[in-house]
């Protein structure tokens, strides 16, 4: 289980410290061809959003790595499940209907809760 955890949240945590950095640093223009959703949003949310998704990556293997209080990553996989079932009610209140990677990381999420839980 463990091995298996750090699969799993190692690649969620990498495509959240890759989305949350350009969230963070791009501008809308260059964040637009990939976020179809970046111009119903404020700048300031997106930032926000970006600095939240790597927050969240750090918490999933920062705590269990340094082995002090692993409660954060279960909450962390936690919150990016809830982020990704409230990124699909935005795309689909948008014109962007596109929730594949969406559903996938929310499976990722849910993976990566079942996992933590076996050894909290």
């Amino acid at each position: 289980m463990n091995t298996a955890y750090w699969i799993v949240a190692g690649l969620l945590a990498s495509f959240y410290l890759y989305a949350g950095g350009l969230k963070v640093v791009r501008s809308p223009d260059l964040l637009r061809p990939m976020m179809a959703w970046v111009d119903r949003i404020p700048l300031p949310a997106v930032r926000a959003l970006g600095t939240v998704e790597v927050l969240g990556a750090v918490g999933l293997l920062l705590p269990p790595a340094t082995g002090v209080a692993p409660w954060p990553a279960l909450a962390a996989a936690i919150g990016f499940t809830l982020l990704q079932i409230g990124a699909i009610a935005v795309h689909l209140t948008g014109e962007d209907r596109r929730v594949t990677l969406n559903i996938g990381l929310i499976t990722a999420g849910a993976a990566t809760i079942w996992l933590a839980t076996a050894w909290l």
